[in-house]
């Protein structure tokens, strides 16, 4: 009886453990667009804080929520690219009508930097 009671304990033990790991590495994902921006910003004072120290800019930056203005340069059916400085990619198409070298305020989550196109990378993004 003694042997079932430990073996029963250790099961449970088991399972309790392989649900909080389960819970804890498959995250709810974040809904960008639900959350408020931690930072509001120009597409020229992101693209120089990068380019002056990318080491602070992406400590301060990676993973947070910001809105950002600047002026249309480059549209695709789910990117924008901003005066050539900020890449947005969209989960969804984009349904608003965004024409070349239109002002934008544009809320994503900064994802990096790449050095070779010198661009900040969102992704989520929503237009406002």
């Amino acid at each position: 009886m003694r042997k079932w009671i430990k073996i029963s304990i250790i099961l449970i033990t088991m399972l309790l453990i392989v649900i909080i790991g389960y819970k804890y590495i498959y995250q709810d994902h974040r809904n960008i667009e639900n959350e408020v921006a931690q930072y509001e910003i120009t597409t020229n004072e992101i693209a120089l804080q990068f380019s002056e120290n990318a080491e602070h800019a992406t400590s301060k930056y990676l993973n947070t929520t910001i809105e950002i203005s600047g002026t249309v340069s480059e549209n695709d059916s789910s990117t924008i690219t901003l005066e050539d400085k900020v890449f947005c990619q969209f989960t969804k198409m984009i349904k608003h009508n965004v024409e070349l070298n239109s002002e934008l305020k544009i809320k994503g989550r900064v994802i990096g930097y790449d050095d070779l196109l010198e661009q900040v990378k969102l992704d989520q993004c929503i237009i406002n």
